[in-house]
This record gives structure tokens, sequence and C-alpha cells, in this order.
């Protein structure tokens, strides 16, 4: 079966729930998308949203890529051949990860509708089922403390609260959230960059009994090295995020003494499915946790990131919750969330129906 037609677009879905994050307040985002169209109809999907403050790709340089003519040069070829054509693109799209990651997954999702298998059962999914953490953003303790009672209600079982604008006021938040929650409801949280090496080591002694699951990306990527000298113990529940972008990146995490004990793997970084399989495969190697996140993400991409997460023995930690807020989406289906945990939908490809 051979690929008949690429297209790409671009488009704006606004948040139901706009949040405050370290260094910036979300209200709206944008997605790239690519159907990938079979000459028998079958059409694969695959979204990409940019991290320009991380990887320094924008919207635009996604989109560029996106409808670029060598793209386009796939038209006509086997659909059989399309861990090949990724290969080929990632040489070419290397500096684009979230275009990458959209033509990856589009391609996959073809692949296996074309063959009648789930991209799960396609990527050796081996869990059918397991919790996600939803995220609250920066606010006041008040605010915190509503959302955590709605999310809690919903039937979530693990928050995350993101920090880092101010650490006396994230202790007072979290003391109140452990309190509010009680022992059984898991609580991570994300910095954003947004702590010193000094701050960190403060935060970890006031925070000892509030049992946390782990921190993310708490410093600047260029100081994660100074986290190296810390206890195994408080590195084995630092996820590194901002700073884990590729193969490299990742071996130079691990070297040495271990500056962290948790790949937080997101494909938008990294550059879709193939990609995140090695840098899993890196971390499976070093028996080293992983986490998988998102972005403000259609149920593209998040369906993809949970096929693959849910085929890895040494996942960990879920962190898919980036198209829960969307006020639109192009696509419905992918999977289902019920209680706080998800799985896979058990059709063809992603699973995935057009709006």
């Amino acid at each position: 079966m051979k690929i008949k037609s690429i297209t790409a677009w671009r488009q704006n879905l606004a948040l139901s729930r706009p949040y405050t994050i370290a260094y910036q307040h979300i209200s709206e985002v944008e997605n790239a998308f690519v159907v990938i169209e079979l000459e028998n109809g079958i059409r694969g999907i695959g979204a990409g949203c940019p991290m320009e403050q991380v990887t320094g790709e924008s919207m635009d340089q996604t989109l560029a890529a996106l409808q670029s003519d060598i793209l386009q040069v796939l038209c006509g070829s086997p659909i059989a051949g399309f861990q090949r054509y990724i290969k080929w693109y990632r040489e070419l799209f290397y500096r684009q990860p979230a275009a990458m990651a959209a033509i990856d997954i589009a391609l996959h999702d073809a692949f296996c509708q074309s063959v009648d298998i789930s991209l799960y059962d396609f990527l050796g999914g081996r869990t059918g089922k397991m919790l996600t953490s939803v995220t609250i953003g920066i606010a006041n303790a008040e605010s915190t403390l509503a959302d955590a009672k709605e999310f809690i209600d919903k039937g979530f079982k693990i928050l995350k609260v993101k920090l880092g604008l101010d650490l006396g006021e994230d202790l007072e938040r979290l003391h109140k959230l452990r309190e509010f929650c009680g022992p059984h409801i898991g609580i991570r949280v994300d910095p954003n960059q947004g702590y010193s090496p000094e701050e960190l080591k403060v935060f970890f002694a006031k925070t000892e009994k509030l049992k946390l699951e782990l921190v993310e990306q708490p410093v600047l990527v260029v100081q994660m090295d100074a986290l190296r000298v810390l206890p195994n113990e408080q590195k084995s529940r630092i996820a590194a995020d901002e700073s884990l972008l590729d193969i490299y990146s990742a071996h130079q995490l691990l070297s040495g003494n271990p500056a962290c004990g948790i790949f937080n793997i997101k494909m938008m970084k990294c550059g879709g499915i193939m990609a995140a399989q090695e840098l899993a495969n890196v971390a499976l190697a070093a028996k080293t946790d992983l986490m998988w996140g998102c972005n403000d993400e259609s149920i593209v991409s998040i369906s993809a990131a949970l096929a693959l997460a849910l085929a890895q023995p040494n996942t960990k930690y879920l962190d898919l919750d980036g198209s829960f807020d969307l006020a639109e989406d192009v696509v419905k289906g992918g999977f289902i969330l019920e209680d706080g945990y998800l799985r896979c939908i058990a059709a063809p490809g992603l699973g995935v129906d057009f709006g």
C-alpha cells in the first residue's frame, strides 16, 4: 500500500483551564498536525507541539518542516518502509523535534492501520493501564486546594504541583496540600528550573515528611552537575526534563555519578516514537526509571506517548494529562481515562477518530 498524499496545518487549541508555571502563563496552545493518506483511504495522523523555550523550535519552523517539499517526496512510496523514512527525516529535521514527532507518529499510525494492529500491540504493550498525574499550576494555597478537591473528586489519585516562583510560598502550599489530601494521594512537584541548588537542599529538608513522589527539573539545565553530590535517596526522586533532549544529554546525565534517577521523556523534545524508544533503552540499561510527560498536546500525540509508555518495562510514572484541558481537538478516542488510570483503545493504529 502506497502513500497517496500528505497534508499539514496548524491549529490554535484554547485551554479550558489556563495555568501558570515558573516562566510563563498559558491560556492557549498551538499544535501542528500532519495527515498521511494511503491509496485505500487510510489516514494516519501526527501532531507536534514545539517547546521553543526548551528546544529552540518555533511553531513556524514546525509547520515549515511539515509543509516542505522534502516531505512530499514520500508520496508514491510504500507505507511498509515507514521506519526507513523516519530515519531519513530525523537527519533532516534534527533541529525540529516536534515536527519530527508529528511525522513519526503519523507514519506509525498509517502503517499500523494498514496491517490492522494497534500501536500499543505493535510496540509490544505489556501493561494494560497506569495512573497518570494531573497538573495544578502555580497559584495561592486556597486555589491549589480547590483544584486538588476537584481533581480528587474526578478520581485522580496523583497530583503534580507546579512550583518555582517563591520557595516559601511553595512550601506553604505543599504542607497545606498534604494535610488536605491525606497520605493516600500521590504528590509530585515541578519547579520548572525555578530553584537554585542551595534552595533545592532547603526544599528537600523542609518536605521530607510530605512523601513527595518526585521533583521534576528543579534547577537550570546548566546547574544539573551540582545535583551529582546529593544523597542517592534524593537523586533517585529527581526527574530530568528540560535537561533531557536526546541520546547525548541522556548519557551526560548518567555519566560518572548520575545527576538524576528518573528520565522524563517527551516526544516533543526528542522527536517521536523511535527517538523516545532509544532514550528508554538508555535508561533501561542504566536502571533508570521512566516518566512520560507532555506539553498541552492533542489526543493524537498523547495516545502515541501512552502506547509507548505502556510497552517499556522501566516505566514508573505517567504525566500524560496534556489533552485534558483542551477546549477543542481535531480527533477523539485514542485512550480511555477512568478513575485516574489511562489505557489505550483497542483499535488499529492510534485508535483515534477524526472529529
